[in-house]
């Protein structure tokens, strides 16, 4: 064909790997240190501006960070412009608030200690400089506003307060003002309310001027208020909310059923998935993760524990129990053993930002897929396969049920997800990438990093890839030949919005990482 070579598009090149250097620490603990159940931290959470940061724990606290860097630009634009600012600079958070958002509660029907452990966080839209946030523990579901409170005090008095005697001290607070008869010509038919001391003397000729008090606002406080408690519509755990993008309603899912609520209202719900069997003994799949999508206010996605997600689209039915789309990979025959179903179980999933694609967590890996193309996912990255001979200790203590969390970078071209370890791993998702880092949670985080290299697999049609990318898949040590340690996992981690940063929790320390 003529001219057949002016047609092709020369390719991109690919993404180089990030270099990750440590940003910050909230809550270092010493060497040895013992840490407080209490005090682990089981949720973390950006704002979509990425200028918040809530962590939650097992406590029932909630805890509030603000980005610091991006608040110290002021001034004019042609003052900013002539300043020497880097792109480069990195986001910098410092501590702004917390709240007991949660309390233990028993619940005497079913004799069950619902535990005030926080599981899940979101952001709200914000308003009037207030934030808005959604938390949640095994059962409840609490809506928050947290906003500043000018501290308001009385100033600019005609008498000096040191002046005036303990009983009558002058009011320093706008919340002191007291109300009292008063007589003709300014008597007081109280004289316990004299402002005055027996040896207060007006200066020789008097007052110079008569001044009004004036009330001036000297500091803010941060108060936190429970809007809203949406509660008794959960039978069982909650393990997910997700807001929609109508900024109206979300949903809060359990093990078998998803319910719609509106912000606005605290003690009606809808249910809109139901996986419930008429017999209990029937079960054989359970709901783990759900979200919204994040431009598509009808549509939403769920997953189970046997590997698969579901596409829901609002509009079709009430009663979304069928759903639009299904998406599973098909396991290869021969390879069924007694942990297929466990280790198949989707802990976790994210939705791209753009809303496209849909990252998914099982216990060995991490998954990629196309909401347009259902027949499997478009990448995997191995996450864990050196444990796989280990499957058998990893069921004995319990590890194999660990529900480890992923996230995806705001241009989508990266994700990550935690390892044991307090390890945790970040992919290259976009085309021809090769990176796949190992990254520890501490001041250090590229001291255990070893060359990972990656391995395509098969192609589908012309232009859709299915890759799949190997993460330090050696023999259960690291990279400086140290045993993996299954007590210290990284479970929560969230990517920033706009920017290459990541935070993490290891026990009850958060840790920050830029790129």
């Amino acid at each position: 064909m003529n001219g057949g070579d002016e047609g092709v598009v020369a390719p991109e090149e690919p993404l180089q790997p990030l270099e990750w250097k440590f940003s910050q620490v909230f809550g270092e603990r010493a060497a040895g240190e013992e840490v407080q159940e209490v005090d682990i931290i089981s949720a973390i959470e950006f704002d979509k501006s990425g200028d918040h940061l809530a962590t939650g724990d097992r406590g029932g606290r909630v805890v509030l960070f603000e980005r610091t860097d991006s608040k110290d630009q002021h001034g004019s634009r042609k003052d900013l412009e002539s300043t020497d600012y880097s792109n480069s600079r990195h986001p910098e958070f410092r501590y702004k608030t917390e709240f007991q958002s949660h309390e233990p509660e028993f619940d005497y029907l079913k004799s069950l200690e619902i535990e005030e452990k926080i599981n899940k966080i979101k952001w709200c839209q914000t308003a009037n400089g207030s934030v808005f946030l959604l938390s949640t523990n095994d059962k409840t579901i609490k809506f928050w506003k947290v906003q500043e409170k000018k501290v308001k005090k009385i100033s600019d008095m005609n008498i000096d307060p040191s002046k005036a005697n303990g009983n009558g001290s002058i009011a320093s607070s706008s919340n002191s003002c007291i109300l009292k008869p008063h007589l003709a010509n300014g008597g007081s038919s109280d004289k316990t309310y004299s402002y005055l001391s027996s040896d207060f003397s007006f200066p020789p000729g008097g007052l110079p001027s008569l001044r009004l008090p004036s009330v001036a606002s000297h500091e803010t406080s941060l108060l936190a208020r429970c809007r809203r408690v949406y509660a008794h519509a959960h039978d069982y755990h909650i393990n997910s909310i997700s807001n929609n993008s109508d900024g109206e309603t979300f949903i809060s899912a359990d093990d078998l059923r998803i319910n719609l609520w509106n912000l606005e209202i605290s003690n009606q719900s809808f249910n809109i998935v139901d996986v419930k069997p008429a017999n209990m003994e029937d079960l054989t799949e359970v709901i783990t993760s759900a979200e919204f999508h994040p431009t598509h206010c009808h549509t939403l996605a769920y997953s189970s524990s046997k590997g698969s997600i579901r596409l829901v689209d609002l509009r079709q039915s009430a009663l979304c129990d069928s759903h639009a789309k299904l998406f599973e990979e098909q396991e290869a025959p021969g390879s069924r053993s007694f942990f297929t179903e466990i280790i198949a179980s989707i802990s976790d999933i994210k939705f791209a930002r753009e809303g496209r694609y849909i990252l998914s967590r099982d216990y060995m890996s991490l998954k990629l897929w196309d909401i347009n193309m259902d027949s499997g996912p478009v990448s995997t990255f191995r996450v864990h396969e050196y444990l796989r001979p280990k499957l058998c200790d990893l069921y004995e203590n319990d590890s194999i049920f660990d529900k480890f969390e992923c996230c995806l970078s705001g241009d989508g071209s990266r994700v990550s997800t935690g390892s044991y370890s307090n390890l945790f791993r970040v992919f290259g998702c976009a085309p021809g990438s090769t990176e796949a880092t190992t990254l520890e949670a501490s001041k250090n985080p590229m001291r255990r990093q070893v060359p990972t290299p990656s391995r395509p697999s098969r192609s589908i049609g012309n232009s859709i890839t299915r890759v799949v990318r190997r993460g330090a898949e050696n023999t259960g040590v690291d990279a400086n030949g140290n045993s993996f340690d299954f007590t210290t996992k990284l479970l929560h981690l969230a990517w920033h919005p706009s920017e290459n940063s990541i935070a993490c929790a290891a026990a009850n320390s958060l840790y920050m990482y830029y790129a």
